[in-house]
């Protein structure tokens, strides 16, 4: 009777149990139907030495390993271990009866020690789903599969461990992880801090503005103004991760194959910031074997997109779909995997090609035209998508030089966090809105209501700025959280004019 081990296939976040079949008869060849890709098909070569060198024989008989179910194609070399200890349970090498007990997963070394694997938490939750009793996974891994509760997690480091273990020979050392304990105890625990950024208190105000209200930024100045170094220190005033976001962040991280060893939960949002020449499989997921892309690690954090003309623009407008929906789906002939990407878009870029258009003590040397040609690189539809145009101006000597200490990030996100607070009770009836950039324009239309006089202010903004009707809406939002921020019901006329400065961009003659 075939013996049958279990492991699992991860598509997109989220696993699939799999059942290894191992079944022996005459010959000597061997064979792994099911759906399998190259490097599964090649474990039974890894196999054969990994046990030669482990003190074990691969047995000289036609072995046939079926992955079931068949019709899901496997990938990776993970499918290793059980397939191994699928074939000396079938050849009486070691004893079947506890194999139904254990999800097993790992790549096995020609000497036998185990490679870590993509994927374990979400392979952790399915098993536990299943009702399986254990995981046997590579060491590296134990501790982001620990976090799992009522599952019992063994990290090994060869194949010598796992077979001695299911001889009854080895008692393995489960790993334990107090998942609530190390979540509150990193929670937030960020290396760098607001207050290490010397003046610039208009640029934090509008960052502290786009962390209320969840809203995109894009920060425009010339160079060494401090636009990274702000952009950066957005995530430590952002509210601290919950439980059930950093699961869902860990999960994607763990797919990716993003954690160490030594993590086991993420703990601060994330901050991703890709290079200019990045493709739009890289930024927004897919390929061969479909992988989260950097918006679905951002997701719950940042995505930093530093000299934002300078990514190809193919690789921008392939962002826009993801930055209304927060999520991707990537399609293929036989199946479709959504990833989540809820991130808040960060982009910084330079007023023109030589960086000091509009600069109060340098002249610009672009030629006629240029600046516009410059901007004209980011499309309208992705522009229509950022809520924040902030200007960023250079920091003079004696801000940077002065000694008075600035205001730290925790008294930051504890005001972001209270107008957030305002923004969850606002929105507890939507499951699919959660901040005030998320607004539909209907929503828009009963929340964000302004008398007579914020009317007559915003229509004479908009005749006398120049500014596009595409500002509308994205003035209203930004009033709202402003006024969430002062803990007030009403959207008055400052909150209104403040709203109404950060849309440099949409002015008319602003590139000149």
């Amino acid at each position: 009777m075939p013996v049958k081990t279990y492991g699992s296939a991860v598509f997109g976040i989220e696993a699939i149990t799999i059942t290894m079949e191992v079944n022996m008869s005459g010959g000597t060849r061997y064979f792994i139907v099911g759906l399998p890709d190259n490097a599964v098909r090649e474990s039974l070569y890894r196999i054969e030495s990994a046990l030669s060198n482990s003190g074990y024989k691969m047995p000289r008989r036609k072995i046939i390993v079926n992955l079931a179910p068949a019709d899901i194609r496997k990938e990776g070399s993970s499918y290793d271990l059980p397939i191994a200890i699928g074939i000396l349970a079938e050849s009486g090498q070691i004893d079947r009866d506890k194999l139904e007990d254990f999800l097993i997963m790992g790549e096995v070394s020609l000497d036998g020690g185990l490679q870590p694997i993509k994927g374990a938490l979400p392979i952790a939750i399915q098993g536990k789903r299943d009702g399986f009793k254990g995981l046997i996974l590579p060491k590296v891994n134990a501790r982001e599969a620990a976090i799992v509760e009522d599952l019992e997690v063994y990290g090994v480091e060869n194949l010598d461990e796992v077979i001695r273990f299911f001889m009854g020979n080895r008692q393995l050392e489960r790993t334990i992880v107090d998942t609530k304990q190390e979540f509150l105890q990193n929670i937030s625990n960020y290396e760098s801090d607001f207050s290490d950024v010397k003046g610039q208190e208009n640029i934090k105000r509008a960052l502290e503005i786009a962390a209320a209200g969840g809203h995109n930024v894009i920060l425009i100045g010339p160079p060494g103004a401090g636009k990274t170094m702000l952009a950066k220190r957005l995530p430590t005033i952002l509210p601290p991760l919950d439980l059930h976001e950093a699961l869902d962040t860990t999960k994607i991280h763990s797919v990716a194959g993003k954690l160490s060893a030594s993590e086991s939960i993420m703990t601060v949002r994330p901050f991703r910031s890709p290079h200019h020449t990045i493709s739009d499989v890289a930024l927004v997921g897919g390929g061969t074997n479909p992988q989260p892309g950097e918006i679905s690690l951002a997701h719950n954090g940042v995505l930093f997109l530093d000299e934002l003309p300078e990514f190809k623009r193919t690789v921008l407008e392939v962002m826009r779909q993801p930055l209304e929906e927060r999520r991707v789906t990537i399609s293929r002939a036989k199946s479709t995997i959504d990833y989540p990407a809820s991130f808040m878009l960060v982009a910084s870029m330079n007023p023109c090609p030589c960086g000091f258009h509009n600069h109060p003590d340098k002249d610009c040397i672009c030629g006629s035209g240029v600046v516009q040609r410059y901007l004209s690189k980011i499309s309208g539809p992705l522009l229509d998508r950022i809520d924040l145009h902030v200007e960023v101006t250079p920091v003079n000597f004696n801000e940077l030089s002065s000694d008075r200490p600035a205001e730290k990030s925790n008294l930051i996100r504890e005001r972001v966090s209270n107008a957030r607070d305002i923004q969850i009770r606002r929105f507890e009836n939507r499951e699919d809105v959660f901040c005030n950039a998320q607004m539909s324009p209907n929503m828009v239309r009963s929340i964000c209501r302004i008398d007579d006089a914020g009317q007559a202010l915003l229509k004479q903004a908009m005749e006398k700025l120049g500014l596009s009707a595409r500002a509308y809406d994205r003035i209203l939002k930004v009033a709202r959280t402003i006024a969430d921020l002062a803990q007030t019901e009403e959207i008055q006329l400052e909150h209104l004019a403040e709203a109404i400065h950060y849309r440099s961009l949409d002015r008319e003659g602003w590139a000149g």
